[in-house]
This record gives C-alpha cells, structure tokens and sequence, in this order.
C-alpha cells in the first residue's frame, strides 16, 4: 500500500496542529511511523486519502454500531440540517432522546445532555460532590474517563496511589482528592472504605474497561464496589460513555444487572456526532441547575445535529436489535484470532465482551492495569502495521478495545481472521 498523501498531509499538519492530530490516540504513537488520513467511510469500510480500503475496527472509537452511513441515520441528520444547526433553546428531540435513555438504561431516571464524554464525567464528579457534601472521589487504574483534571491521576501501581497528577498542568491540588486503586481488586476496595468512609462522595469506573484494552469485571467486583458505597453513603458511578448501547442495549448495567447511581454516555450516544450526557436517580439529578445548586451548562448541549443522529442510531438498535449476532460474530472472530496466534506460538490473550474484544500480547489474564502494561507493545505493533498493510484497521494502541459493526459481514470476518493467520506467522519467524 501506498500512504504518500497521507504522510504529505501529516507534514503539513504538524505545522499548524500539535502532534499533527487532534486527538493524541489518532497520533499512531503506540505502534511508530504516521497515522493514515480518512477520506471518506462507507458501512464497515474506511477509505484513505491514498485511496486504500480498510475493514474497519475502530468505528471512530465506538460510536458507530450500526456501521459508517447508516441510511436511517443520514436521512435523520438530513432533515435536522434543513431545520437549523443550533438555536441555543429547548427543542422537542431533545426531550425525545432522553425519554428513550431513560427507557434503555436502568438506572436512568433523569438525563442532562452534554457534547462529549469528557463533559459528562466531569459534570457527574461534581454532581457527586455537591449532592453529598464530601470530596473524596475513588478511580481505577486504566480506566480513562476524560481528560478531567481531578481524574488525571497516574496509574499502573498495585497499592494505592493518593493525588498524583499524570500531566503537566494539572496542579497538585486538583487531584489530592482523588484516591486511584487497583481494578478488580476488591480488597483494596474494602481497606479505602474501612478509613475513610465518611470523605467518600463517589466511586467512578469503567463497568467493562475500554481503555487499557477490553478488561472485565471479576465476578462478584462490581457488586462487591455498590455494597461498599451503599454502606458509606458513597455514590456509584458508572462511566458508560464506550459500554453504554454497545455491549447492549441498556449498557453494562443491564447486562451485569447492577443499578449504578449515576451513568455517563456518549459516543453510540450521538450516533457519531459530538454529544455527551449524564443522568441517573431523580433526587440526585435534581440537585443540578436550575432545579438545584449544582451548576452546569453549555451553548451546545443538545445540539439538534447531534440528538437527531443520536435519536436515529438508538431507534434502529432498539428495533433492528443487532446486539445477538454481533456477539456471535464478535465471539467467532476472537475464537479465530486465539487461533491464529496459537497456531503461531504467540503469548497472548483475548478479552471479548458483546462486539468489543482485544488481543493482548500477553501471556497471562488481563485483570487491571499492570498486567496489561507488561504486554509486548513491539510485538503488537508489528501486528498492528501487518494488518493495516492487508487492508484491516485496527486502534493503534495495545490498550484500546476494538469494535465489530453491524454492517461487517461473515465474509469480512473471515478475510479479517486470514489476514491475522499471517501477520502472526510472519511475527513468529521473526
């Protein structure tokens, strides 16, 4: 394949843009040499500026379940464009959209619209610290839950880590009220809550972690977290912003039956366009403004573009109910991929829940964050650049999850599965 373009474009946008991205995940920094330019997406498919196709397994990082185009999706985005792009005033589909959250999503009894996961987590943390009038907040290592100061906490340690700030910029005070624990380790859980119960306004976390790559609850974790915050007065959050429509229908939540305090959402949320939101118990949610004195705003929030194609994504998965034979699909490519690295002699492991999965280049179970930082990050980027030279797209980074859309086909699967038979055999020879 030829990048010429795309590596021409890259030049140029590292003059006038940061790193040449904006995102930093976009930046191919995780697997070495230029990330790709995308110029146009069709169903499951990617197309660069080179005019190379990819089968796609990012999704722009989650939203589209339902494929790159879908038809009722773009009709929808159609028709609300002709009708204004923002008017900075209540509209009916706003109302619409959170009616269909709050009958998707369990806990959900009240929903405030924001643009983006990031908003909504950092809007949740100070909902949690005003309706209960403590400040402690209680994160996991590897989970990612926006670049909000106070949950910029540095990870990857097995004892507990008390306000220390992971990037430049972020002053020391705004994290000294954040404690950061091991995920899946109830224990240390329990220890926290034994001394300092009383400081603790909330617990927030990943139901199923995206972002050290897909690693799931241990049995009994995430129950075991809601016991500990009823007894204190603590409130639960669940960051649902990559598993919220995706592993199904009502999030994680329906799936592990476990009813947080409060849910952030976005991505699948906003159907590809910027939206976030957060909601949950009504006498919490009525505590923001202007019911309450918990302040928060935004010009954008609930942007007619944005609630249209969120609108339109979660009717077609509430009635095209997609989420089995993604599963199935999902299962069936995974059960080729530990395959295909077993048949090459390759230490690894692969996490899957519904359509998000990860191979990890590592020979033990991926339960929290230092176990998936001792993975081969060299021997994931050379499978990361085997792939993308055999048309597969994949996240560029060990520690992303990976998504499967309902418009991928059984036959993409199989050539998806081919083509890591071989990247994994050229890696095995060295």
């Amino acid at each position: 394949m030829s990048y010429t373009a795309s590596h021409e474009q890259f030049a140029r946008a590292c003059r006038v843009i940061p790193g040449g991205v904006n995102s930093p995940a976009r930046a191919f920094g995780g697997v070495g040499g230029n990330p790709v330019f995308i110029g146009r997406a069709e169903g499951s498919a990617l197309y660069d500026i080179d005019g190379n196709r990819y089968i796609d397994y990012v999704g722009s990082w989650g939203p589209h379940i339902l494929g790159h185009g879908h038809p009722a999706v773009l009709a929808a985005l159609e028709a609300a464009l002709r009708r204004g792009t923002s008017f900075g005033a209540p509209t009916v589909a706003e109302t619409e959209l959170a009616e269909l959250v709050i009958s998707a999503v369990p806990s959900i009894e009240k929903i405030r619209l924001v643009n983006s996961g990031t908003e909504a987590t950092m809007s949740a943390i100070r909902l949690a610290r005003g309706f209960t009038g403590r400040n402690v907040i209680v994160k996991f290592a590897g989970c990612y839950h926006g670049h909000v100061d106070s949950l910029l906490v540095q990870a990857g340690s097995a004892a507990t880590t008390l306000g220390v700030p992971s990037s430049p910029g972020v002053p020391p005070g705004c994290t000294a009220d954040t404690v950061c624990l091991e995920f899946n380790d109830l224990n240390q859980v329990a220890d926290l809550f034994s001394r300092r119960a009383t400081e603790i306004a909330a617990v927030i976390l990943e139901p199923v972690v995206g972002n050290m790559g897909v690693v799931l609850p241990a049995p009994g974790f995430l129950e075991g977290v809601k016991a500990e915050c009823r007894k204190a007065g603590a409130l639960l959050i669940f960051d649902e912003v990559m598993t919220g429509f995706r592993v199904a229908f009502g999030g994680a939540q329906e799936r592990f039956r476990i009813r947080p305090d409060l849910t952030t959402l976005g991505k699948i949320l906003g159907g590809g366009l910027p939206m976030g939101a957060y909601g949950g118990r009504a006498d919490i949610m009525n505590s923001v403004s202007p019911v309450g004195p918990v302040y928060q705003a935004g010009t954008l929030s609930g942007n007619p573009l944005a609630t249209a194609c969120g609108l339109a994504t979660l009717r077609a998965l509430r009635d095209e109910s997609p989420y089995l034979r993604l599963e199935q699909e999902t299962r069936r490519l995974t059960t080729g991929l530990a395959g295909a690295a077993q048949a090459a002699g390759i230490p690894h492991q692969v996490a899957q829940i519904g359509s998000m999965f990860t191979l990890f280049f590592n020979s033990v179970p991926v339960v929290n964050y230092t176990q998936a930082a001792r993975s081969d990050t060299r021997g994931f980027s050379r499978y990361f650049w085997g792939m993308l030279k055999r048309g597969q797209y994949l996240p560029c980074s060990q520690f992303e999850a990976n998504f499967v859309s309902a418009a991928h086909t059984p036959k993409e699967i199989d050539v998806t599965i081919a083509a890591a038979r071989d990247v994994l055999a050229e890696i095995s020879r060295g």
